[in-house]
């Protein structure tokens, strides 16, 4: 899986735009196929334009910190790039990390917040909130 400050590495040596994009969409077509039977209701993400479907994994190890893994998936290849940047963020994460770590400011020092419509990043919005959501709910049963 590539990591964020790959990505981050990667987007200082792309300096236009379109090359940016074309390299988002390549992102989103390295996320880990999601199995059919997770494409539910409950996983849909809901305030986003496009399809957005993200399966959540608890595992935990040596008894520690629940970790919170994604898999995610989306009907437009832009959004899945932008889910694949989400994921390098925080998926094979603790939960108290996801609630530390806010990866709209990731997204904008990649400079996103110029090159979003409002429905994308609204959509983005959604699916940060979705994460949070879910590892609040984790740190609260992990106890």
């Amino acid at each position: 899986m590539t990591t964020i400050d790959d990505i981050k590495d990667n987007f200082e040596l792309l300096e236009d735009w379109d090359d940016r994009y074309r390299y988002v969409i390549e992102l989103g077509r390295t996320l880990a196929p999601m199995p059919d039977g997770e494409h539910s209701a409950a996983n849909k993400v809901n305030g986003c334009a496009s399809q957005v479907w993200l399966s959540r994994q608890v595992a935990r190890f040596d008894a520690g910190e629940p970790v919170l893994t994604y898999l995610g998936d989306s009907d437009a290849h832009i959004v899945r790039g932008l889910i694949a940047i989400l994921l390098a963020v925080w998926s094979g994460r603790t939960p108290q990390y996801i609630l530390d770590t806010d990866p709209i400011q990731v997204f904008d020092e990649l400079g996103f917040k110029e090159h979003l419509t409002p429905q994308r990043s609204n959509g983005l919005r959604a699916m940060v909130e979705r994460i949070r959501r879910d590892a609040t709910e984790t740190l609260a049963t992990a106890t």
